[in-house]
C-alpha cells in the first residue's frame, strides 16, 4: 500500500445542537475573539452575544459576498490593530474562507501577495496562523475541514488559494441545524459543490484509503439528500447532506480535486458567478469527459464508471447514461448554465488554458486536452 497521511481539523463536533458549545471552545482559544460573518450580521448575534458571556470581546468582520483581495485586505486592515487572539468563522463557504484567510495572514509580516498562489509569489508562511473555528451555516464547500482559503483576485481575472497545513481549523463544529431554511437555490448549488467533493477525490489520482472510505458512501447519499431538499424542507437531509459536505472537506483536503474545480477557479474569477453553482453545471459534463478519455480496464475507467453506477442508483437511470441524467436533473432543479452565470463562449478557450496550470486539475484522473475541457463547457 502506497503510504498516505491524514489532515484534519483538530477537533470536529458533529450534530444538531453541538452549536451550543461555541462560545465557551472560542474563548477558550483566547479572550479577544475576530468573528468573520456571512452577508447579514444578525445571523451573527446569537453567537456575539455569547461569546461576550463568556468574558470576550468581540470584533466582527462582514463577508458579503465570495471574498477577493480588496476585502482580506480591509479585514485585515480591521484586524490587526484589535490583535486578535483566536478567528472564527460563522457562515457558508465564502466567510469560512475569508476568516481562515485572516486567521492565517493577520500574524504574517507580508501583505496576501507574498503567499497567493498563482498571481502572487506562493511564499509559505513565516509565523504561525492564529487558532481558527468554523461553523458551517451552509453545507458545500467543506471550507471547515481544508487548509486553503480561496480569494478572488479580479485583476488577475483568477480565484486562487492561499494555502498552509496550519491553516486547518483548530475545531470544527458542524451543526446541520445552522444550515435549517437555507434558500433553495443556496442549497442546490452548494450542495451540487458538495457531491463534487466527494465524487473528485474518489476518482482522483491522489485517492488514498481514507478519502476512499469517506467519500464514496457520500455520493449515492449526499445526490439523495439533495434531491429531497429539492422536494422541500426536511432536517433529516440536512443532516445528511451537511455530513457529505464535512467528508467532502475532508477528502479533498487529503486525496486532491480534479478537472471541475480545476476549471471553476478561473470562471469563478472571470465572470464572477457563485462557486457551487459553476462545480455543479460542469459535474456532468466532466464526468462525460473523463469517461471519454480513460483507457478501457484503467483503474480511472473503474472508478469513473462506480460512480455513474451511484448516480444513475439514485436518479433511475442506467450508469451508461448517468451523466447525462444527471445534467437533465440539475437543469430541472432550476441551476443556471455557464453563458446564464456570465461566462462568455469567447473565453472557453482562455478558460480551459488556465485552468490547466490549478493545483485541482493535478488531481484529475486522466488528462483532458483543451478541446474536451472546452466541450464540457459548452454542456454546462
Amino acid at each position: 500500500m502506497t503510504p498516505f497521511g491524514i489532515a484534519a481539523p483538530g477537533r470536529i463536533l458533529f450534530g444538531r445542537g453541538e452549536a451550543r458549545q461555541a462560545a465557551g471552545l472560542i474563548a477558550g482559544l483566547g479572550r479577544r475573539v475576530l468573528l468573520v460573518h456571512g452577508r447579514d450580521p444578525g445571523r451573527a448575534a446569537w453567537l456575539c452575544k455569547a461569546l461576550e458571556a463568556e468574558g470576550a470581546e468581540v470584533l466582527t468582520v462582514g463577508c458579503p459576498s465570495e471574498p477577493d483581495l480588496a476585502m482580506l485586505e480591509a479585514g485585515l486592515a480591521d484586524a490587526r490593530p484589535f490583535a486578535p487572539q483566536v478567528v472564527a468563522g460563522l457562515g457558508g463557504g465564502a466567510a469560512l474562507d475569508l476568516a481562515k484567510a485572516l486567521a492565517a495572514l493577520v500574524p504574517a509580516p507580508e501583505g496576501p501577495m507574498a503567499h497567493l498562489e498563482v498571481v502572487g509569489r506562493g511564499l509559505p508562511l513565516t509565523a504561525p496562523p492564529l487558532p481558527f473555528v468554523a461553523l458551517p451555516t451552509t453545507a458545500g464547500t467543506g471550507a471547515e475541514a481544508t487548509r486553503n482559503a480561496v480569494i478572488g483576485v479580479p485583476e488577475h481575472g483568477r480565484k486562487v488559494s492561499l494555502r498552509d497545513a496550519r491553516m486547518l481549523a483548530r475545531i470544527a463544529l458542524v451543526d446541520p441545524a445552522l444550515t435549517d431554511g437555507c434558500p433553495q437555490a443556496v442549497t442546490l448549488a452548494s450542495g451540487l459543490d458538495a457531491v463534487t467533493q466527494v465524487i473528485e477525490p474518489y476518482v482522483s489520482a491522489r485517492a488514498t484509503p481514507f478519502t476512499d472510505a469517506i467519500a464514496r458512501p457520500a455520493i449515492a447519499e449526499g445526490l439523495a439528500a439533495l434531491r429531497r431538499l429539492m422536494r422541500g424542507e426536511d432536517g433529516a437531509a440536512r443532516d445528511e447532506i451537511a455530513w457529505v459536505s464535512l467528508s467532502g472537506g475532508l477528502a479533498l483536503a487529503n486525496g486532491g480535486l480534479g478537472a471541475v474545480h480545476g476549471l471553476a477557479g478561473v470562471i469563478g474569477g472571470l465572470a464572477g458567478a457563485p462557486h457551487g453553482a459553476i462545480c455543479g453545471a460542469l459535474l456532468a459534463p466532466i464526468l462525460r469527459a473523463n469517461l471519454t478519455a480513460s483507457a478501457p480496464g484503467s483503474t480511472a475507467r473503474a472508478r469513473l464508471t462506480e460512480v455513474c453506477g451511484l448516480i444513475g442508483g439514485v436518479l433511475g437511470a442506467p450508469p451508461a447514461e448517468a451523466p447525462e441524467a444527471l445534467a437533465d436533473w440539475v437543469r430541472q432543479a432550476g441551476l443556471p448554465r455557464l453563458a446564464d452565470m456570465g461566462l462568455d463562449p469567447a473565453d472557453h478557450a482562455a478558460v480551459a488554458e488556465a485552468s490547466l496550470a490549478s493545483s485541482s486539475m493535478k488531481g484529475n484522473p486522466v488528462g483532458l486536452a483543451p478541446s474536451a475541457l472546452m466541450a464540457a463547457m459548452r454542456a454546462a
